[in-house]
């Protein structure tokens, strides 16, 4: 089925991670307040301390362009000619809709808000969409793998295939792999980007637990990205920005334990859902959803209690849980869902 999406693409997102929200609607909760209504990692990465001269000089063009080739290697892009260093993939969206002239936009749902909005920034129609082979008569399509907020994961063959039929008719496939650091080995196009009609995105808050310093990258075959590139404009990463990709993406050891202890501490964060009579309908290591007919009841209590978890207005049988960062949030969180 086919959904007339347009107008709603323009609305205000709605995100998690805004604890001035969860205040205003629990100003009696108890403080500090655990935020688990984001899919970031509660463990950051451990960054040094930034050098001055990142703050007080203009990043340079060799700093970006080195940023690059690290992002290739550790994403699995073909070559820094294919990454495009950005300020958070949000700021990216609409510029990359903005590569296919207007024309009608495929959303595949359930799927992330921010897609629809960009695509209707981009001016173009937007559909909302169920299936793949819905996706393949549009000129631009939108997608997250592994799904936001349910964790589905396409196969690689298929989004090739459909990336294929968008390219005999000039449209674009655009891949959201925001978690696909956690997700399985090989399921990535970042190594397919060279010659095909798609833009990979990928997050680097959150995996390593750095939201704040608005960084990303988009993957794609170089002439997308210089594209790209000029409409973004020099200095469009900041010094700190720079000098964090540089270090964390560099740590492969870091980004390998990681992974394993997020993989454990999901596990964690299960045996606590399922405890509590929750059904687990998906999710990835940074998160799990859950479905309750008493999701919005529930959604109060654990406001109530200083426990902040991601809604979804259009689907209220839906909770998002995050991992939390400490003993004492993860003891928190299974008091008030025992209770």
């Amino acid at each position: 089925m086919i959904v007339d999406n347009s107008r709603r693409g323009l609305n205000l997102l709605g995100h998690g991670g805004d604890l001035g929200v969860a205040r205003r609607l629990f100003p009696q909760a108890p403080e500090p307040f655990i935020d688990l209504s984001t899919g970031i990692n509660p463990r950051s990465y451990p960054l040094p301390p930034t050098p001055p001269e990142a703050l007080m000089r203009l990043p340079e063009a060799g700093s970006l362009h080195r940023l690059a080739e690290v992002a290739a290697d550790a994403y699995g892009a073909p070559s820094a000619a294919c990454v495009v260093p950005t300020p958070g993939t949000q700021l990216l969206l609409p510029l990359v809709a903005a590569l296919v002239s207007p024309g009608h936009a495929g959303i595949l749902a359930p799927g992330y808000a921010g897609h629809a909005r960009s695509a209707a920034l981009a001016n173009h129609a937007v559909v909302e969409t169920t299936t793949l082979d819905e996706l393949a008569s549009v000129n631009l399509a939108l997608l997250s793998n592994p799904n936001n907020p349910d964790g589905r994961l396409l196969m690689r063959q298929s989004l090739l295939a459909l990336a294929a039929e968008l390219g005999r008719r000039g449209g674009l496939l655009v891949v959201d792999e925001a978690f696909m650091d956690v997700g399985p080995p090989g399921a990535s196009l970042a190594g397919d980007v060279e010659n095909a009609n798609i833009v990979v995105l990928r997050s680097f808050g959150k995996f390593f637990g750095l939201a704040g310093l608005r960084l990303g990258f988009a993957l794609t075959r170089p002439d997308l990205a210089a594209d790209l590139r000029t409409r973004l404009g020099p200095w469009a990463v900041s010094g700190p920005a720079l000098t964090a990709g540089l270090t964390a993406l560099a740590d492969k050891p870091w980004a390998s334990a990681t992974r394993v202890d997020l993989a454990a501490a999901a596990i964690r964060l299960d045996q606590i859902l399922l405890s509590a009579g929750l059904e687990i309908v998906g999710g990835t290591s940074l998160f799990r959803l859950v479905h309750t007919v008493h999701a919005p009841q529930l959604f109060d209590f654990l406001g109530r209690a200083g426990i902040f978890v991601r809604r979804f207005r259009a689907r209220p049988t839906w909770l998002r849980f995050g991992l939390p960062g400490s003993d004492d949030a993860w003891n928190r969180l299974r008091t008030a869902l025992e209770s």
